[in-house]
Parts: C-alpha cells; sequence; structure tokens
C-alpha cells in the first residue's frame, strides 16, 4: 500500500497543470491574479541556495563618513501603500496528497524567493559623527598650584573579595528615593511613546525598541531569530509577524582590506520573510502595541484596530527557540516571502492537543510550525497559494514557528508546547567566582521543558549541570557566532576570575596591582604633575557635553590618585583634590552648561540638551539615552576616586552619583523611577549605546573600552561607597564583559566564534545586532577605530584586553614606526595601550624630552600615563 501511495504521488506531480503567481518584483506583479500555464516537469521545485537571497546596496563612501556633527530630524521610514488584500489571497492550485508520513499541499509552480535587502552604507540616524576626544590645545598654566594642608591619607588598596554566596547581589535596589531635588523635571520627552501599554520606566536600549519608534516595522533581533511587524509590507504583504533566520552563507562582506586581508565589513540580509504569523482579522487599520516590557524580553500585540482587542500576541524574549503566537479566537493566517513549496501536516501529532505543520519553502529550508489548542478545533491549514495559507476557523492556543537546521525536529517536538515570557536574573558572588542565572519564566504547557538558544560565551560558561542540558541543534546568528540550543527551565553561568584585586593603581594579569616606582622615576614625572595639576580644571570641564565634562573630570582624577598614592606628593595631591572637588560640585549642583532633568515619560536622566536646542544631536544623543554607560561611568569613576581619597566627601554626594548608577544600571524593579540594566544586556554580555531611534540594524555599540569603563567605575564606586552587592555586581559584569569582548568585539587569531573573513580586522569597530563594520561613526583612520577600544586606560583595561590580544594588534597595525607617525591625542592613546606589552617602550616614548602635549587625549593626563607604565615596567 506504501508503494502505492507514493506512485500516485509522484503521478500527481508529473501530470499537473498548475496556476503560478508570478514572483513580487516582476513587472507584472501588481497583476498577481493573473494565470500563467505551465509544463508539467519532474523537477518542479529546483532548490535554490539560501546565500541567492541577499540583494547589495551601492557600496558606501566616504561621504557617509563625513556626514554632519549632528544626525539628522527623527523622521519615520518610507513605505509603500499596502496592496489591497486580495492582491495576495488570490488562489493557486494546490495539489493535496496523503502519504504515510502526512497530508502534504503541494504548490506545483516555482516561485523565486524574494530577497532581503543589504544596507552597506553606515546609517548614521541618531549618531553623531563628531570625533569623541578634546583636539583643543588645553592652556598651560600660569603658576603652579599652591600645594594644601593634609586632610586626608590613605593607602592604595585593592577591591577586598567579596562572600555573598547566599545573597543575591540582583535582589536589592540601590535606592528608592527620587533624583535629588535640584534635579529638573519633564513628563515629556521628544521622542513618543509610540503604543507603549505601560506605567512607569521603560526600557530604551533594549532590543524591541524598533516596535515603538519610527513606522515600527524595523526588525527586532531576539537571536537566532529576527523579527519585524510586516504592516502590509514585502513580499508577503502580511499585517502580521515576519519571522527571519540568516544562514552564514547569506552574509555580504565589504571591500578586503589589502594589508589585513579581512573584510571591511558583514552584514546579513534584512526584509526576508520566511514565515508570518498573521489572523484574518488583520488589515490596514491594524494596530501595534507593547506591553510587559522589560529588560530580556516584551509582549508584542496585534489588533484590528487602535480601539480593538488583540487579535494576536508575541511574548518575545532573547534566545527564543520558537516564536509563539497566542490566539483567543482569531482565525490564523501563516504567510511567506520566501513561498511555500509544500505544506505537510504530520500524521502523529507530537504531543496531544498539538498539532504540527512542515513549511518546506522555495530556498530549501524547512520551518516547523506547531499548533497547541487550548479549547477549540485544532489548527486546519487550507493553503491558499504560494505565499498564503489560512485557518479554516478561529482558534484558541499558541502557534509556534522554529527553523529546523537539519536535526532540530526531535528537540523541537520535546518543546513544544511551552514558551519563554520572560527572564528573572539572580546572582551571587563568593571570592573570586561569580555565578549568575537565568530562570525562564514560562506558560503554556506546565510539564514540558524549555528550549532555549544560548550564545557561544554563555555555552563557555555553563555550569555541568547546564551544560548536560545543550543539544546539538545550531542556529547561526547574525553577529554572535553558532548559538545551541538548551533544553532546561533556567543556565546557570559560572565566571571563576572575578577581578577583585583590581583596584585604584595599575595592575597586571601576572603581577597583580603594582604601586613601586623609583625614586629617580618619582622625581622625572613629579615635575610634570605640577604642571598638569595647575591646569585649569574648572574651564576644562565647563563644556556643553557630559561626555567631555565626564572624561575631563576623569583625568583629573586619575592623575591626582597618582600624584598621592604612586608618587606619594599628599600635599599637591591635596590640593589637586580640592579643585577637583569643586569642579564636581558644579555637576552635583547641577549648575553646568546644560542641567540634567528627570523625565517620566521614559523614565531616566538626561541631558536637557536637545530639550533647549531641538538638536538631537547634541552631546552624542544624550536626550535620546545614546551612550549614558559612557557620559556616566566617568563620573562614578571621579566620584570614586574622590571617595577613595576623602571618604567623607561620599555621604553629601552619594545620591547624586547613586542616581546616575541608577540611570545606567538600576538591578531591580523596585526602583520605581528607572528602567532595569539600561544599558548593560545580560543576554548578550555586553552594553548597547544606542538609545531612542530607528534602525534597521538594530542596536549597536561603537566603544567596547567605554563599556567595561562604566562597569569598573560602578565595581569601584561601590566599594569605597560600602556597597558590596553593587561592587560584587560590578565585578561579575567585567567578567562576563571579558568573556563577551573577546568573542564578539577583540579578535586574537584563534577566535572562532567571528567570521574567519572578519577577524584579521583585530577589532569589530562598531558592533550592531545585524552586522559588524570595522569603521567608527567619525572616521575612519586605523588609530580611530582601534583606539576607540582603548580609551581610558584604566587598571581593569589588561583584564580585558589582554597581552596576547594587544601584542597581535600591535603587529598588525602599529608596529615599525607606524604608531609613532600617528597624529594628534590617538598617538598617546595607542602607547598607553602599548603598555600592556612593553611598559617600558611606552614609558621611553611618554618620558622623551621633545614630548608634544598635543599627543595627549583631552581626557587623559601625561601623568597618568608615565605612573602607569613606569609601575607595570618596574622603572
Amino acid at each position: 500500500m506504501e508503494k502505492i501511495r507514493r506512485l500516485a504521488f509522484v503521478l500527481l506531480t508529473v501530470l499537473q497543470v498548475v496556476v503560478s503567481l508570478p514572483f513580487q518584483g516582476d513587472d507584472n506583479s501588481e497583476h498577481l491574479s493573473q494565470e500563467v500555464v505551465q509544463a508539467p516537469s519532474l523537477q518542479l521545485h529546483a532548490p535554490q541556495e539560501a546565500g541567492g537571497a541577499a540583494l547589495v546596496l551601492p557600496q558606501r563612501t566616504e561621504t557617509l563618513r563625513q556626514a554632519a556633527s549632528t544626525p539628522l530630524p527623527v523622521t519615520e521610514r518610507a513605505w509603500d501603500a499596502p496592496r489591497p488584500r486580495d492582491a495576495f489571497t488570490s488562489r493557486a492550485k494546490v495539489i493535496t496528497s496523503f502519504g504515510p508520513s502526512g497530508t502534504v499541499q503541494i504548490l506545483a509552480s516555482t516561485k523565486t524567493p524574494a530577497p532581503g535587502i543589504t544596507p552597506s552604507a553606515l546609517e548614521t540616524l541618531g549618531h553623531v559623527t563628531s570625533v569623541p576626544i578634546l583636539t583643543s590645545p588645553i592652556p598651560k598654566p600660569t603658576s603652579l598650584l599652591p600645594v594644601a594642608s593634609i586632610l586626608v591619607s590613605l593607602q592604595a588598596t585593592a577591591s577586598i573579595a567579596i562572600k555573598m554566596a547566599a545573597q543575591d547581589i540582583f535582589a536589592d535596589p540601590i535606592s528608592t528615593d527620587a533624583p535629588p531635588a535640584n534635579i529638573g523635571r519633564k513628563q515629556d520627552h521628544p521622542a513618543p511613546r509610540l503604543g507603549i501599554a505601560k506605567n512607569g520606566p521603560i526600557e530604551t536600549n533594549k532590543f524591541y525598541a524598533n516596535f515603538f519608534l519610527g513606522n515600527q516595522t524595523s526588525p527586532t533581533y531576539l537571536h537566532p531569530y529576527a523579527v519585524s511587524w510586516a504592516r502590509g509590507q514585502g513580499a508577503s504583504a502580511s499585517w502580521g509577524l515576519a519571522i527571519s533566520h540568516v544562514e552564514g552563507s547569506q552574509r555580504v562582506y565589504g571591500q578586503t582590506s589589502p594589508e589585513t586581508g579581512a573584510a571591511a565589513y558583514f552584514i546579513n540580509p534584512i526584509g526576508i520573510q520566511s514565515v508570518c504569523l498573521s489572523a484574518k482579522e488583520l488589515g490596514t487599520d491594524t494596530a501595534l502595541t507593547t506591553e510587559s516590557l522589560t529588560d530580556f524580553s516584551v509582549q508584542v500585540s496585534l489588533r484590528p484596530n487602535a480601539q480593538a482587542g488583540a487579535a494576536v500576541q508575541f511574548p518575545l524574549v532573547q534566545g527564543s527557540a520558537f516564536i509563539t503566537a497566542i490566539y483567543n479566537g482569531a482565525s490564523p493566517v501563516i504567510q511567506t516571502g520566501v513561498f511555500f513549496r509544500t505544506v505537510t501536516r504530520t500524521t502523529t501529532d507530537p504531543k496531544p492537543g498539538v498539532t504540527k505543520y512542515k513549511l518546506h519553502l522555495e530556498d530549501g529550508r524547512t520551518w516547523l510550525v506547531y499548533a497547541y489548542h487550548t479549547r477549540g478545533d485544532p489548527l486546519d491549514l487550507e493553503v491558499v497559494n504560494n505565499g498564503f495559507a489560512q485557518a479554516k476557523g478561529p482558534f484558541y492556543g499558541i502557534i509556534q514557528v522554529a527553523k529546523d537546521p537539519g536535526n532540530g525536529e526531535a528537540v523541537y517536538d520535546q518543546a513544544c508546547g511551552a514558551y519563554p515570557t520572560g527572564i528573572e536574573l539572580s546572582g551571587s558572588v563568593d571570592d573570586k567566582t561569580g555565578t549568575y542565572k537565568f530562570c525562564f519564566q514560562k506558560a503554556g504547557m506546565p510539564a514540558t521543558t524549555l528550549a532555549m538558544f544560548a550564545l557561544p560565551h554563555h555555552q563557555s560558561s555553563f555550569d555541568a549541570a547546564t551544560r548536560s542540558k545543550v543539544t546539538g541543534v545550531l542556529l547561526q546568528t547574525t553577529t554572535k557566532g553558532m548559538a545551541a540550543a538548551v533544553v532546561a527551565d533556567s543556565w546557570t553561568m559560572v565566571e571563576s576570575n572575578l577581578p577583585t584585586n583590581v583596584g585604584f593603581l595599575p595592575w597586571s594579569p601576572q603581577a597583580g596591582t603594582v604601586t613601586a616606582i623609583s625614586d629617580a622615576t618619582k622625581r622625572f614625572i613629579h615635575n610634570i604633575s605640577q604642571q598638569e595639576t595647575s591646569q585649569d580644571i574648572l574651564q576644562q570641564t565647563n563644556q556643553d557635553s557630559m561626555y567631555f565634562n565626564g572624561k575631563a573630570l576623569a583625568k583629573f582624577a586619575s592623575l591626582i590618585l597618582a600624584v598621592q598614592e604612586l608618587l606619594g606628593d599628599q600635599e599637591l595631591a591635596q590640593a589637586g583634590l580640592n579643585k577637583l572637588k569643586v569642579a564636581f560640585a558644579r555637576f552635583v549642583q547641577n549648575a553646568q552648561q546644560y542641567p540634567l532633568v528627570y523625565e517620566s515619560a521614559w523614565g531616566g536622566v538626561v541631558s536637557s540638551a536637545t530639550y533647549v536646542t531641538g538638536d538631537t544631536g547634541m552631546d552624542f544623543g544624550n536626550t535620546y539615552y545614546n551612550d549614558h554607560h559612557f557620559h556616566y561611568g566617568y563620573f562614578i569613576y571621579t566620584a570614586a576616586v574622590i571617595g577613595h581619597l576623602d571618604p567623607s566627601w561620599i555621604g553629601p554626594n552619594k545620591a547624586y552619583v547613586n542616581m546616575l548608577v541608577r540611570d545606567v544600571a538600576n538591578p531591580s524593579t523596585r526602583d520605581p523611577y528607572f528602567p532595569v540594566w539600561r544599558s548593560f544586556d545580560w543576554y548578550h554580555g555586553h552594553s548597547w549605546a544606542h538609545g531612542l531611534f530607528d534602525t534597521l540594524d538594530g542596536k549597536d555599540q561603537e566603544s567596547s573600552s567605554e563599556d567595561t569603563m562604566h562597569a569598573y567605575a560602578i565595581k569601584m564606586w561601590g566599594s569605597v561607597s560600602g556597597d558590596k552587592k553593587m561592587e560584587a555586581r560590578g565585578n561579575l559584569m567585567l567578567s562576563v564583559q571579558a568573556r563577551s569582548m573577546q568573542s564578539y568585539y577583540l579578535y586574537t587569531a584563534s577566535n572562532t566564534v567571528e567570521p574567519p573573513e572578519f577577524i584579521g580586522n583585530k577589532v569589530a569597530g562598531i558592533l550592531f545586532e545585524n552586522k559588524i563594520d570595522h569603521t567608527t561613526w567619525f572616521g575612519t583612520n586605523i588609530e580611530y577605530i582601534q583606539g576607540i577600544h582603548m580609551l581610558p586606560l584604566l587598571p581593569h583595561t589588561p583584564f580585558i584586553r589582554t597581552p596576547k590580544f594587544v601584542a597581535e594588534e600591535w603587529a598588525t597595525y602599529f608596529s615599525g614606526g607606524r604608531a609613532e607617525a600617528v597624529q594628534g591625542g590617538w598617538k598617546g592613546i595607542l602607547f598607553g595601550n602599548y603598555a600592556t606589552i612593553d611598559p617600558r617602550g611606552a614609558y621611553t616614548f611618554f618620558s622623551q624630552p621633545n614630548f608634544d602635549p598635543s599627543w595627549l587625549d583631552g581626557g587623559a593626563s601625561l601623568t597618568w600615563y608615565l605612573c602607569y607604565s613606569a609601575a607595570l615596567g618596574g622603572l
């Protein structure tokens, strides 16, 4: 009987005369109901390589790199008027076959998968393209700073190992107090809250922000899948949620460097609508809203109109193995822009109450659909044409979609029926070992264990129990290597080398903290320190930018720290400290050029610059939540140094500094003023700098080193202010960042996570969710691209940027006199970095008689560079 069925199936395929719908990109695409007769063929469905699905737009030009110093006004992306519904629901002939594995609905006509796009130009909307270092010359002091009486005398101390094995370091808020009264209040914000159904603080820098920005249609990257609201656009013309997954073979690479052989960038095509989950009730009046916005998850609801209840809801959680849609009586529609080849309903259900379909698409890929009905009839799909299938009635329950890489079906069968709704983060620290745990909140079938995808840095840090749950099911991510499916309701990650012994003074992996400098070297550096301490700190910290003000404050903080604890001149240090306190007080009093305001629309402390000027690019987009962890990290570090040198200063200033920490790194939902972990992404292991600007390639971050600086600053402020849980979180963040950065940002020759075509660049440049571009927002000079991942030079730097990495990078770009040829402040940045592998060579550079002060970034002092390299070099 089986042979007869198979023979009948072949005969039906061979003898059919079918109706085909032309590809949307054809000239006749507006006549989608036109019938085309196709001769019968035994090879109706010749597979197409998935890699052929990318349409490359013109190469970027240097003109794009030299855009204006401020971004364009925020505008919605252009989009076409949606086509009439009958344009994509016209019927094609479908052959139904009954086989031993299930009921197969066959689309006999061949259609070419709709291509995605790869916008290779750097999208500068929302990013300032000015250079992030102060380039104006610093005036020499006209007189030396008079020394002051010693008020405080402290010995250099490192962080002490913390024992909190039984305490959850994420459980408690830093504070629940309102921001200080002198911080102005705003109830509005220039970025509207589109479709957000939530009161209280809202995440601004998370993966799902495109759902409430622009046209609400730019992609959201869950890893390994990307989703977007189709909104009547694209090949499917769906009003539902479009799901995409891109293989490594589909990447597009930029021009190869003749020096390194590395590609300038790689990007994944966007706009490929492999599967769309929608409902018959959705159409031109569809409204998208978001609910339950957390640091790991969001729920997206699609409503027939703004006043209607949700027709379908999507709980979206980072790392989800399925994209899940919740239906409560709406009639499901499944669409595709890659086009069905066959749609098969399996004979055997994977679980009671779960119906299973296999979608074999024209790109040769297979997607699995699981429908768990909680009441009413099971899902019964009718294939209407190559791009459209519909349920024969209303549906109550969930529909889940997953891409099968070839070996995933058994795992998906096991995990279907349950879905994640969020992630609860917890953690503890015991001496140098830190542990953090993702406990997945879930719904659906209660006895079913979740499948979730782990990124490479998760996999390498799993404890033994979690590691045993890792499967062989792998899916490519856009920028984070291969994700592995893990069947578990929680993951535990362990970091066994917390940087608890990294303190305020120079540190190396081999020697730990080093403080010894010879008397002769001290005398030489002391003359320079007198000049630098006498500079006009009030003038240098009176900029129209929180970023540049913070850098200048941090420069003097490390300078004064070096004077006291490495050079031993406590009188000079006290005089400098007195000036630093006055400079910092300007910001505590909120008397800077553009004072901060607390705005309650999103929930955060922002610069008033854009409110005053209307310029979205002021202060690198601070008002729109760009770069807060960079900007405020410098202030937090400065406060830690002041508090270390004078503990009596901490009390009166603690509320202000903690406010900055809460804005970027609030650990608790019990804080009513700030969202949880605005900047740091515990799923990705690093922060995102991109705020409230719509973007096709998702969130991004340029400076990995300033990201780690903010974690180091939090660690040190926690230490001096007595908040041991904050200090523990900072230590844990640094360890997670070291693992993450060394996988995704900083590439040694042994890196196996990122494409081999790209790792020769040694650093990411700008890491997006959908691409990595070896460039900067402000220029393409190699010292810019590499150097933005070097600044600022602080004791934790070698913990992240290992000697092995620095040596490889130096040999690739800067050895043989190439660093000496660099001009301006980037030269000092390069040689400060060089101290990691050759501190004596770095000291020789900084101590040369004809040293040009223009080689210093305005956020760095020669005193700190000299002390740092001398201490590490044993000079």
